[in-house]
């Protein structure tokens, strides 16, 4: 049985980046570029002004002379009329600059009255002016493939006119739930059954690392229909299962995925909850079978396939940090295996403070919900006090944990 680490290691071992895909540009935000984007020009293109203002020689800056108004340069404008002395070009923001032009004095640094100008601060040579390729120059990788697009990365792109990228393909990810117990949301919920939460819930982590869902409903307890169901999902870029991964009468998904071909990696790890959860591959679709307890199914996603779905969209950093938090209360387990202890964090002078968020059995959907974070206790440890240190995985975004 292999532990936490081991066990992820094997995953991505057995997962590849996939191939690439040219998007509209607000498509490929969140995605990972798949090539390099090397400007075709230099930024700014041209020398141009970075104030509304008047452009000036700076030998006519040292005395209190006035200034007479020549000329007038727009945003979007241009100009073959220089600077003469003794005179200012009124310029706007990003205009070109004039011929001549040593400094650019913003309006409120001037008094203007009659076509004149008074100057009534110090000008130092070269302020407000900005100068062709000071920010990028032409042939310059300003993003490479690899990283991630967000708005700043869509400014870049867009401001040298393109309107395609090329990104990572996002996988398609097939779901599929599993037993005779369950019914699909919004029909009767009869005796002895469950609501199949965990496909939507699956669908919705799928979907929110930018990966493409694909529900592929119940598979009923009996080898027909799973061998159905499961050949369909091995189409996809990615299998996952839930629930029938165990030892019990009618925990057949290993073995009608063994009859098609899918070769198990490892089965079980030492954690709880979710120790039943196993790892295999056919070909290059990998295959996840995690536990059909919901709050299960959840940790086991976010430790094991998360991380593999963002290797495959080519993200390089796949793995949340860990963050040390202080434990204010007593919690103690079996030996043996890493426990996933679901906890409330505060931040608290610089630190964070680590609450259970309720009863950690797993059947307790709500704690869950009320979670910040996943922290890891140690698999041969049994006992934490108030004030121990421990390792969590966040779920939430840390800064909006609440400040105390």
């Amino acid at each position: 049985m292999p532990s936490l680490n081991d066990a992820r290691d094997l995953v991505l071992r057995n997962v590849t980046v996939l191939g690439s895909e040219r998007v509209p540009l607000l498509d490929a935000v969140g995605r990972v570029l798949a090539e390099d984007v090397v400007a075709p020009w230099d930024m700014p293109f041209c020398d141009n002004s970075a104030m509304d203002g008047f452009a000036v020689r700076m030998a006519d800056c040292n005395d209190s002379l006035p200034l007479k108004v020549i000329g007038y340069v727009p945003a979007g404008g241009t100009t073959d009329a220089p600077v003469q002395p003794g005179c200012a070009v009124k310029i706007m923001t990003g205009a070109p600059l004039p011929a001549g032009c040593e400094a650019v004095v913003p309006v409120e640094d001037t008094e203007e009255a009659g076509g004149f100008i008074n100057l009534k601060a110090r000008v130092l040579p070269r302020q407000h002016m900005r100068f062709t390729g000071e920010d990028v120059k032409r042939g310059e990788v300003v993003l490479a493939a690899g990283a991630v697009v967000g708005p700043p990365q869509v400014s870049m792109i867009a401001s040298f006119g393109r309107a395609f990228v090329s990104v990572h393909r996002a996988p398609r990810v097939a779901i599929l739930s599993t037993g005779d117990e369950l019914v699909e949301v919004g029909e009767p919920l009869a005796p002895g059954k469950v609501i199949n939460s965990n496909t939507l819930s699956l669908a919705a982590a799928v979907k929110q690392l930018g990966a493409i869902p694909v529900m592929l409903g119940i598979a009923r307890d009996n080898r027909e229909c799973h061998r159905e169901k499961m050949a369909e999902g091995l189409k996809a870029d990615v299998l996952i299962t839930s629930a029938g991964v165990s030892a019990g009468d009618r925990d057949m998904v290993r073995g009608v995925l063994a009859d098609l071909g899918v070769e198990q990696v490892f089965w079980r790890v030492d954690i709880k909850p979710g120790g039943p959860m196993t790892f295999g591959k056919k070909d290059e679709v990998p295959v996840f079978c995690l536990p059909g307890n919901p709050v299960a199914t959840m940790i086991t996603f976010e430790e094991f396939v998360r991380p593999a779905l963002l290797k495959m969209m080519g993200h390089t950093r796949v793995l949340k940090p860990l963050l040390n938090a202080s434990l204010q209360e007593e919690v103690r387990k079996k030996p043996g295996k890493i426990k996933f202890l679901r906890v409330k964090l505060r931040s608290e002078n610089g630190r964070y403070l680590a609450y259970s968020s309720g009863d950690q059995n797993t059947g307790m959907l709500k704690t869950m919900l009320l979670a910040d974070g996943i922290a890891l206790l140690p698999a041969d440890r049994t006992s934490f006090a108030p004030g121990d240190e421990i390792a969590v995985h966040l779920l939430a975004d840390y800064t909006y944990l609440q400040e105390s």
